[in-house]
């Protein structure tokens, strides 16, 4: 079976879609939303991120800096629609291993790598987008993984949480000018971590890492994790994103709960995910965000 025929499967009756998978299951249930709404999903791994699981669908792999195979695969698949999602290690433009499709373009994909994340990936989307490939958010494939307001699972926010989402929430707006992560973890009124390039599960291990030396001297559960997309993102590029690792990280970090904007993350296994906090004595909720606090 070769990288662009394996795991066909049944034929889907819609337009081809594409997606450009990164790291974790999130690829893969966009994947298997497209085809129950009736679209063949064609994935495209990025070699060292993505995870070999995409080989059950139709797929090609292909490494960073190699546009030129990327476009090309595109236009073989007959691709019109595109969608990014997954966990990436942003490279250096030094290690792009640039195929002749980057070196046409390598101007413009070098002064790309001197933008923040939000401007190095609406640039990239400019430039698949000149290709003739529109790129669409995951949200608008698999509306069924946004998080839903109000309590996912059987424990709910008390009211001291509340008042400690709301001030997440106000940090996440302050912050958002400055293009930094989308979490944070608030307790009792007070900022405990802010998640900047190491990611959310990255910041929940560094708070429990602060109990364990004695940092963070609180008895019990204490502290949410709030989770936003930045003012003005483009949800196509970046919507944020939490599954079971989430919870496992944030029950380590002996957290009260995760608090989410609703229809703004993504959720990936929502069943496990609720039923993990429950399990953990957490509380997991959807709030709602208009992203203008």
């Amino acid at each position: 079976m070769s990288e662009a025929d394996g795991g066909l499967g049944a034929r889907a009756s819609g337009p081809p879609l594409a997606i450009l998978a990164g790291g974790g299951a999130f690829p893969l249930e966009v994947a298997c939303e497209a085809r129950r709404a009736g679209r063949e999903p064609f994935l495209i791994g990025v070699v060292g991120a993505t995870d070999s699981g995409i080989e059950a669908y139709p797929h090609v792999w292909v490494r960073m800096g190699e546009v030129g195979k990327l476009f090309a695969a595109l236009k073989a698949q007959a691709i019109a629609e595109i969608v990014i999602i997954g966990a990436m290690t942003r490279p250096e433009f030094a290690d792009l291993r640039l195929d002749w499709g980057a070196v046409r373009r390598a101007a413009g994909l070098a002064q790309l790598f001197r933008r923040g994340d939000n401007g190095l990936l609406a640039g990239i989307a400019a430039i698949i987008e000149r290709e003739g490939v529109r790129v669409v958010g995951a949200h608008e494939v698999a509306p069924r993984l946004l998080a839903p307001i109000g309590k996912i699972g059987a424990r709910g926010a008390s009211h001291e949480d509340e008042v400690d989402i709301a001030l997440g929430v106000r940090l996440l707006a302050a912050l958002s000018t400055f293009d930094a992560g989308q979490g944070v973890v608030v307790g009792a009124g007070r900022v405990l971590a802010i998640e900047a390039a190491e990611g959310t599960d990255a910041m929940l291990a560094r708070i429990a890492g602060m109990r364990a030396n004695g940092r963070l001297r609180v008895s019990g559960p204490a502290g949410v994790l709030v989770k936003a997309p930045k003012r003005g993102q483009d949800l196509r590029l970046d919507m944020p994103a939490i599954g079971p690792k989430t919870i496992e990280e944030a029950a380590k970090a002996q957290l009260r709960g995760v608090a989410v904007a609703a229809g703004q993350v993504l959720l990936v296994e929502r069943d496990r995910c609720a039923h993990d906090a429950g399990e953990a004595g957490m509380f997991l909720v959807g709030f709602a965000h208009t992203g203008r606090t």
